[in-house]
């Protein structure tokens, strides 16, 4: 059942100076891993797939304001999406955990790209976008325009924080919460947000990131044992099941 929670205090559309303050030194402090990861995905990029090395999508911001955020591209050029929106809206609407669809495998990737994801280093390049004051350090992750839409009203309060690298959300079980479990959380950040809070958020992204790999890791060896016992054997003659067998059930993931 929703909580019936008072309005927010931060509703007012103003960025409080001590979160911009944290924004700049915190993007002086990540600038030399950025400049790193660039070279190294710039050289990458162009080995395994032609193409722009930066990835550009509009997203939904503060207030409902729409921006493009920046990305290492991590799929092949022109890698179809209808997919992942029919999968976002079956999580709106169930009580199934936000497990991403390259948790488990996911063939638009590029070779190792979801080691990557799985880190969070794709997301780098929105150093950018914090930079420019579209986004902060901390805050709940920008929605593409399609997902907004199916938002309900009460929803739409989650925009009312600068959308973040990393926040609430990402670092109280992200993977293995629910859709609606995510809006009340980013929400309750929205309306409670102090430097304390931002800091403690920034000091528990890496253990958060730590546990979202081994769940990708996990995810994907669970997808490679369901294709191998799914596969047709072609090498090999069938088995007969004999009374005291019985099929093997295929593992679905």
């Amino acid at each position: 059942m929703r909580l019936v929670t008072p309005p927010s205090r931060h509703a007012t559309g103003l960025i409080p100076s001590w979160k911009r303050a944290l924004d700049l030194l915190g993007c002086l402090a990540a600038l030399p891993l950025v400049v790193i990861c660039t070279v190294m995905m710039t050289i990458v990029t162009k080995l395994v797939s032609p193409g722009p090395v930066l990835f550009r999508q509009e997203r939904i911001g503060h207030q409902g304001r729409r921006y493009r955020i920046y990305k290492f591209r991590t799929m092949h050029v022109r890698a179809e999406t209808k997919g992942h929106q029919e999968y976002f809206k079956g999580l709106v609407g169930s009580r199934a955990p936000m497990m991403k669809l390259d948790a488990r495998g996911d063939s638009r990737l590029l070779p190792g790209a979801w080691l990557l994801r799985a880190t969070g280093l794709d997301e780098l390049p929105q150093i950018i976008n914090v930079l420019r004051g579209e986004m902060s350090l901390v805050g709940p992750r920008p929605c593409l325009p399609a997902e907004a839409e199916l938002y309900e009203p009460w929803q739409r309060e989650r925009f009312d924080a600068v959308p973040g690298l990393t926040g609430l959300w990402q670092v109280s079980g992200k993977n293995r919460t629910t859709f609606e479990e995510m809006i009340h959380l980013d929400i309750r950040y929205a309306r409670t947000r102090t430097f304390w809070m931002d800091l403690r958020i920034i000091a528990l992204t890496i253990p958060a990131l730590i546990v979202q790999l081994r769940d990708t890791r996990t995810g994907r060896r669970l997808a490679a044992a369901s294709a191998r016992n799914s596969a047709p054997a072609h090498s090999a003659p069938p088995v007969p099941v004999t009374a005291d067998q019985s099929p093997v059930e295929q593992v679905v993931s």
